[in-house]
């Protein structure tokens, strides 16, 4: 269940031959665990319970899913993060997050026993080896926190973790969902997790332009309430879950995917989709986010506004529809 800081999903909508709206789920990561919720509500039929057809495409790591959703040519995205979006819309591009698969975000720097960063105070003085995508996020915690930039050295590194073993770098960076990438690390790994940090952002939104959420907020709702189900289903049947999962993407390795929903479902689902039911954001998390990244200076052209990056119709359109899981 990984994904990179840069990865998006798109979701285009046509219609089959029977007239019924066809979803494409065209994903700009590799078809993974993200998608366990839709696999399940796709594979025990609430799509079709909707009136909706889903379809995964699978996609790669060129595709820039905020412009081609942008330009109309797929009416929702999901992105892996939540800055993606308040950058686009500080470009004046006509999309909204409409809801959040994610509550908190799983992003997290690693380090080992031996020289541990428990703390975002520790990272002074360290080596942190992390990919070029990561990089403002890093930003964010040192701001956050009033650490200088200068007491930080930046190693930039792909997705291999090893340099933390080998003692290249002293911390490495990724997401706790990526169970397999992490394994190599033992049970001498420390987690600091992004969040805990004091930077709180989300972690796979879902987002549309202003002119489909106007005119095809029917289509949304389905299938935000559609997916809603499927990701309560995969929270209370795991096994059954990882087995549509594996059957549905047959690469993926059904033992690590098991592992890997565990964590997953802990981000998916907290006090707040307890109340507010699968998909829920809270505003204040996402004024804190912007005021954070204007802070940053990463609004080259003006600091958006937060009716700007987020809409909350859909959710309340959908209130009594969507799951309330804790």
């Amino acid at each position: 269940m990984a994904a990179t800081t840069a990865a998006t999903a798109l979701v285009g909508v046509d219609a089959n031959a029977q007239g019924k709206p066809v979803i494409n789920l065209q994903l700009g990561w590799l078809l993974s665990g993200n998608q366990i919720g839709e696999v399940c509500a796709k594979q025990l039929g609430y799509y079709d319970a909707e009136g909706i057809e889903l379809r995964f495409q699978a996609g790669g790591p060129n595709i820039d899913g905020v412009a081609v959703v942008a330009s109309g040519r797929f009416e929702v995205g999901q992105v892996s993060s939540s800055p993606s979006l308040m950058l686009a819309a500080s470009q004046d591009l006509p999309i909204r997050c409409f809801a959040t698969g994610a509550q908190v975000h799983p992003y997290t720097f690693f380090s080992l026993k031996k020289n541990p960063v428990a703390k975002a105070s520790d990272l002074v003085g360290k080596k942190v080896g992390i990919q070029a995508t990561g990089v403002i996020l890093l930003r964010a915690l040192l701001a956050k926190n009033n650490i200088p930039e200068k007491d930080v050295t930046i190693i930039p590194i792909g997705a291999d973790m090893a340099p933390l073993l080998t003692g290249q770098v002293d911390v490495v960076t990724g997401w706790l969902t990526n169970t397999t990438a992490l394994k190599v690390l033992g049970p001498d790994r420390v987690d600091l997790r992004l969040w805990d940090a004091g930077v709180k952002l989300y972690a796979l939104p879902y987002y549309a332009t202003v002119d489909t959420i106007q005119k095809k907020s029917d289509q949304l709702a389905k299938f935000l309430r559609a997916t809603s189900k499927g990701w309560a289903y995969a929270h209370a049947n795991r096994d059954a879950a990882t087995d549509m999962l594996v059957k549905e993407f047959p690469n993926l390795n059904k033992a690590d995917e098991r592992v890997a929903l565990d964590v997953m479902l802990q981000y998916a689902f907290s006090d707040s989709t307890k109340t507010g039911g699968w998909g829920a954001m809270d505003p204040k998390v996402w004024q804190d986010q912007i005021d954070l990244y204007s802070q940053l200076g990463q609004f080259s052209r003006k600091t958006p506004k937060l009716e700007e990056v987020v809409t909350f119709d859909i959710l309340k359109a959908t209130a009594d529809g969507r799951v309330k899981i804790g």
